[in-house]
């Protein structure tokens, strides 16, 4: 039985992010992208809209404190979700809160160039978990799972 390309796994966040994670800014619409002779048109922009669910992508960056390399540390993550989803902790440091994500899957796809290539992973979550209703915004208590990797910056 083969797995077919673009499958999406579920992933609790725990297992995912040991360590947590943190939010670096806003969110905002994940548009399409326009060219020059577009904005130059004054066309209208287009946000994505999710090939799978059908839901309106957002996106945000995020850190993963548990990540030694530095250049895999940060990263995107995409929200589905018909309106704009709003984070339920408060900011730690201006610009930074930590979150936590709920309907969390990964997608594996192959990053870097030429012969540095490594597999990597494309985060999407439905929104953020409430706040309080799980480790977010606290201390993470160690875990024996191993981190994985994620979209376009870390590697497994």
């Amino acid at each position: 039985m083969a797995i077919e390309r673009g499958f999406r796994f579920s992933i609790p966040f725990d297992d995912a992010f040991p360590d947590g994670l943190v939010m670096v800014g806003e969110v905002s619409a994940d548009n399409e992208f326009q060219s020059r002779e577009e904005r130059a048109a004054n066309r209208p922009v287009r946000q994505k809209v999710d090939e799978v669910t059908g839901k309106r992508q957002w996106k945000f960056t995020a850190t993963d404190p548990g990540e030694a390399k530095a250049k895999r540390a940060s990263f995107e993550v995409t929200l589905l979700a018909d309106v704009q989803p709003v984070p339920t902790t408060s900011e730690a440091l201006p610009g930074m809160r930590p979150v936590e994500l709920e309907g969390l899957t990964a997608e594996p796809r192959v990053g870097g160039q030429g012969e540095f290539k490594y597999l990597t992973y494309v985060f999407r979550a439905t929104g953020f978990k409430a706040a309080g209703s799980g480790s977010a915004g606290g201390a993470k208590s160690s875990r024996s799972s191993t981190s994985s990797s994620s979209d376009e910056s870390k590697a497994a």
